[in-house]
């Protein structure tokens, strides 16, 4: 079992200077965690933890049921593959992988029988003999991947390893990233700023945010599966992060009655799953979200909706398959989508676009809650 544990898990560098605050949550054995969240919020600091590079402040880490917090990284039974791939210029594919069984003794048959498999399962064979200067960015990526494999370790520690690859490139290393761990069910832990391979990749999504100076904050919003996370955003930090192009966030407030949802003189009705929480708040201010694909042209739209926003055109950013519209309202810039490309409004046009008033989300300003 390889199930890791969080426990109040904590990193001080100093009394003032604290970059992981109070994490507390489990990896399943054989799950996929994606860390997520934007620069400096310490999710490779935590990586580091699990890893054994970066000492433990506060707080207790497990893995498969033992802490580690004074266990030395050889001794914790984890594969890292860094970012920057670490592959040795001189020896060939072949002796990069084998070499961490080589300094652990293993014997020359079991190295060659682990090396041959691993490069049987990463396309690696007519590679073995090169050198890396010989190989292309996604070929020395597959060797750092062969390395650990052959380890047959307990956890995987994956740190922002496809950031360094083209964008086509990168789609491809994800998927085949995914089917191997499928294949393998090794727990795999997964650090990356970028949401798309978050919501591809992850079989849950821990969102990560600077913790700052409150001793009150976490650094962990939330922790669920993609769907989760994007359907029901526990907060506006998650809210805002995750969704290409983002959550359209905007003040507003209940009406007296508790029945609507009031904003730049736009009435909007309460939806069913948010009844019970507009009726405890009825007259006080909120946070309304809705997400571009929520937003759009009547003809296209497949909800029923007595709700449109009327703006003036900023932006068109088409994208072949849609067209994404941002458009002014009231001092307030608020995307949509578009599914036509015929006769496209311009910059400066007027357009009025109808919205799901049922995929709402509510927060509470003050706290930044999501309202249940």
């Amino acid at each position: 079992m390889a199930a890791i544990t969080l426990d109040h898990l904590g990193k001080a560098y100093t009394a003032d200077v604290t970059v992981i605050r109070d994490l507390t949550f489990d990896i399943k054995d054989g799950e996929f965690m994606v860390f997520v969240g934007p620069s400096g919020c310490g999710k490779s600091t935590v990586l580091r933890m699990i890893a054994g590079l970066e000492t433990i402040t506060t707080g207790s880490l497990s893995i498969g049921g033992r802490v580690v917090n004074d266990v030395h990284p050889k001794d914790r039974d984890i594969a890292m593959v860094f970012q920057s791939y670490a592959l040795y210029p001189h020896m060939t594919v072949y002796d990069n992988i084998a070499f961490g069984l080589q300094i652990r003794k293993i014997a020359p048959d079991e190295i060659k029988k682990r090396v041959q498999e691993a490069a049987d399962t990463l396309g690696l064979n007519p590679f073995l003999d090169r050198k890396p200067k010989a190989l292309s960015g996604g070929q020395r990526q597959r060797v750092a991947l062969g390395r650990a494999i052959v380890r047959n370790p307990s956890v995987f520690l994956f740190d922002e390893p496809l950031s360094n690859l083209d964008a086509e490139l990168r789609v491809h290393m994800r998927a085949e990233l995914s089917k191997l761990q499928r294949k393998l069910k090794t727990t795999t832990v997964y650090v990356t700023h970028d949401q798309v391979e978050a919501m591809t990749m992850g079989h849950r999504i821990a969102v990560l945010r600077p913790c700052g100076a409150d001793p009150k904050v976490s650094n962990l919003t939330q922790v669920g599966t993609p769907m989760e996370i994007y359907d029901t955003p526990a907060n506006l930090f998650t809210a805002r992060f995750m969704g290409t192009p983002k959550m359209n966030l905007l003040k507003a407030k209940i009406s007296n009655d508790g029945h609507d949802v009031l904003f730049y003189g736009i009435r909007m009705q309460v939806s069913q799953q948010f009844r019970q929480a507009a009726e405890k708040h009825k007259g006080r201010d909120v946070i309304v979200g809705i997400r571009p694909e929520h937003i759009g042209a009547a003809h296209e739209v497949d909800w029923q909706s007595n709700c449109s926003i009327t703006g003036a055109i900023e932006i068109l950013e088409p994208l072949g398959h849609e067209v994404i519209v941002h458009f002014e309202l009231q001092g307030e810039t608020v995307s949509g989508r578009l599914r036509s490309h015929v006769s496209l409004p311009a910059p400066g046009d007027p357009i009025t676009l109808q919205v799901n008033t049922e995929a709402m989300h509510l927060f509470d300003p003050v706290s930044e809650q999501r309202l249940s």
